[in-house]
């Protein structure tokens, strides 16, 4: 039986221009990254939204995870304000074409949210030093960025890591599995 290419139940690789690999020849690794959104006592809340992706040492996009925002307004209006998530935009985001399958999605509610990316996305990605990024901007509210360093591929054991938001953003974890 042949494998289809990960390119269409992968694209997320597609966008940060990475070679995809054939199923059959991709190890199991695995990121899986924890972003606690935290309910914040004000007279009006709105659901932050939120870039995640990994950069390289020189700030530059590697992979974009995630991309959530109101994705069900009316006129594709909610991409309008994809623009206040500043660094992500700076660094890619205006070139993409939104909505991108596999990487954008809904807001999310308060509390913990997870996201796993399985080791076929990031198979091709160059051994090495990264930042894991996540950047979440709120109407009516602010903007806040935490960097949570990590090695790519995990050598041997479990890797993590973590960082703690101030604001928009509480405690951010990152599990690499080899």
């Amino acid at each position: 039986m042949r494998s289809a290419p990960l390119a269409f139940a992968l694209p997320t690789l597609t966008i940060a221009g990475l070679a995809l690999a054939p199923a059959h020849a991709v190890q199991a690794r695995e990121l899986t990254v924890t972003v606690e959104i935290p309910r914040l006592d004000v007279a009006e809340y709105h659901r932050p939204y939120v870039a995640i992706w990994l950069e390289r040492p020189d700030q530059s996009t590697a992979a974009n995870l995630a991309v959530w925002y109101d994705v069900a307004k009316r006129n594709k209006e909610g991409e309008q304000w994809l623009k206040d998530l500043r660094q992500w935009w700076r660094r890619g985001g205006r070139e993409l074409q939104m909505p991108v399958d596999g990487v954008s999605g809904a807001t999310r509610a308060p509390g913990r949210q997870t996201l796993t990316v399985g080791g076929d996305a990031l198979a091709r990605l160059p051994a090495g030093q990264y930042n894991l990024v996540v950047e979440a901007a709120r109407e009516g509210g602010g903007r806040e960025v935490v960097r949570v360093p990590v090695q790519w591929p995990a050598a041997g054991a479990v890797a993590t890591g973590s960082a703690q938001g101030s604001s928009e953003l509480g405690a951010v974890g990152v599990e690499v599995k080899p």
